[in-house]
């Protein structure tokens, strides 16, 4: 990119959430959307399951909201829950019109009708799905859609470093180009964060490699509130085989009648919760890591052997083709499988509109919090935030004003003061503390949590946080202490979250302390003294609707 470019409209992230809002933006003025990988990397891409939407005659609003709150264990903001469900059907006819190709059921009265899967948690078939690669269909029907555009423009191997603030207001962005090393700035009158989750802060994850949790971080640094960040959802089963790099295994599967075995081969799910695999994914993660730790097993089998094997096959051909390139044929044996990170329920606040406390700043997607999730994030909810809430942030985001020309002279202040003699990174501590990083937020800040583990994460990461700030202040910039940087500020982020819940709710388990029963509250957090959060009172609320 040129040292300082300047657009309407500056996207940071291309995933759902991104593609959609860059798309209805270009209509208004021009778009620059950064990515730090290929255009589709992403948790869209991953997205396995589908997108819940009130699609059929037998479902409603009513009900779709109702399994939503319940999942949410009481902290989800009806009022967004509204919105989003209400909303969802529109949006997803809309991905229809942009040429997605959602998986269809049989010919009925000379049409044929969405093929909608039931996952855990909802009371009703209303998952549009396109096979087991909905992610991946989504985001390539809104790629196509998107670089038709001629005011879009896409800056692929591209890093955003910081957010640019002039007067209280975000103007755009610090970008470093990963493949040559330069620095610049995008200037914009509006820069929406759709960067996704940090999935990659813990040592396994379901996430993408560019899940460092970018967003939040920058959002952060600027002097956004950040909220519910203890609520890490981990999706049960992931597949557990060497090499597989945490493949998903779609909720679908147990939606579909997968039941999950210890590796003797007893089913375990009925002695935990009343809808056994249907239970909601938290649930089900919980009872797979108690199984765990009982047995000492490193993993447990998720078995669709019962099931028709070519009705298999033609419901999940990915998944079957990927078990099968690990040697492990689905329809014939059982499929090994773990938790991981999965999604980050909190995030950047945002209003309905998608903006945030910074004015000029909007985030839409997993970087955002809305309240739509609560404590808990109902399944196939995801990608249908992202679609809605990008969708709304355009008649906000097109309301900001021109910038002014101190703008720019901000930016070539920042550009300077990141220019000029600076020492090389030393790519082994980098990849140490990473990886030291990880295994402390999985071991301390993972599934089920105790007081003594999260004070000893809370030191260890300020450590790391501490050291890497300082490094970031002297040496070359480079993606990798770049990416270490938000990973760090989110882990602390993920700890001071966890350790000022003294409850136990939805995604937060915390040993010795019951299920949470009383008025639920949301965790707010700001920057504090050196950088490390700060958690705000009872008088933080979320951002008024506008």
């Amino acid at each position: 990119m040129n040292e300082i470019e300047k657009v309407d409209f500056l996207v940071i992230g291309s995933g759902i959430a991104g593609l959609t809002f860059a798309i209805k933006a270009a209509a208004h003025g021009s778009v620059l959307v950064v990515t730090k990988k290929e255009n589709t990397e992403s948790n869209t891409n991953r997205a396995q399951g589908g997108i819940a939407a009130v699609l059929h005659e037998n479902d409603s609003v009513e009900s779709h909201v109702r399994d939503t709150l319940v999942a949410g264990a009481g902290l989800c903001h009806e009022e967004a829950v509204r919105v989003m469900v209400s909303e969802g059907p529109s949006r997803v006819r809309e991905l229809i019109r942009f040429g997605v190709r959602f998986s269809r059921g049989s010919t009925s009265g000379g049409r044929r009708p969405l093929a909608l899967g039931m996952e855990g948690g909802h009371s009703h078939r209303r998952i549009a799905h396109a096979d087991d690669l909905t992610g991946r269909e989504i985001e390539r029907a809104l790629v196509a859609a998107a670089t038709a555009q001629e005011r879009i423009r896409f800056y692929e191997h591209h890093l955003a470093l910081d957010l640019l603030m002039l007067g209280g207001a975000c103007v755009g962005a610090t970008v470093l180009d990963s493949v040559t090393g330069s620095v610049g700035a995008a200037l914009a009158r509006a820069t929406m964060l759709t960067t996704g989750g940090c999935g990659r802060v813990y040592h396994h994850t379901t996430n993408p490699i560019i899940a460092t949790g970018d967003g939040v971080a920058m959002a952060y640094r600027a002097g956004a509130r950040i909220a519910n960040m203890e609520f890490i959802q981990f999706h049960p089963t992931a597949l557990a085989i060497s090499g597989a790099d945490s493949f998903l295994i779609s909720e679908a599967v147990r939606g579909e009648g997968g039941l999950l075995r210890r590796l003797d081969g007893e089913r375990f799910m009925p002695g935990y919760h009343e809808r056994a695999e249907l239970a909601p994914r938290d649930v089900v993660a919980r009872a797979i890591d108690a199984e765990l730790k009982r047995t000492g097993d490193s993993h447990v089998l998720l078995d669709v052997t019962h099931l028709d094997g070519e009705e298999t096959k033609a419901r999940f051909p990915n998944i079957y083709r990927r078990c099968l390139d690990f040697g492990v044929d689905i329809t014939r044996e059982a499929i090994p499988v773990t938790p991981s990170a999965h999604y980050a329920c909190g995030g950047v606040c945002t209003s309905t509109r998608g903006a945030t406390d910074i004015p000029r700043l909007f985030a839409a997607g997993e970087v955002a919090w809305t309240g739509v999730h609560g404590a808990n994030r109902l399944a196939s909810n995801s990608l249908l935030e992202a679609v809605v809430f990008g969708h709304r942030a355009i008649a906000a985001s097109r309301a900001t004003g021109a910038l002014t020309d101190a703008a720019e002279g901000e930016a070539r202040r920042q550009l300077e003061r990141l220019g000029g003699e600076r020492s090389p990174v030393d790519p082994v501590l980098v990849h140490h503390e990473r990886d030291a990083l990880q295994r402390i937020l999985w071991d301390f800040a993972g599934i089920i949590r105790t007081r003594d583990r999260l004070e000893r994460a809370w030191q260890r990461a300020g450590q790391i946080l501490e050291s890497v700030e300082k490094a970031y202040s002297i040496r070359r910039l480079e993606p990798e202490l770049a990416e270490l940087r938000s990973l760090v500020t989110v882990a602390v982020l993920v700890v001071r979250s966890a350790l000022e819940r003294r409850e136990s709710r939805g995604l937060h388990r915390l040993l010795g302390s019951p299920e949470a029963s009383g008025e639920a509250r949301d965790t707010f957090l700001c920057r504090g003294e050196g950088g490390l959060p700060r958690p705000l009172g009872d008088d933080s609320a979320p951002i008024a609707v506008r």
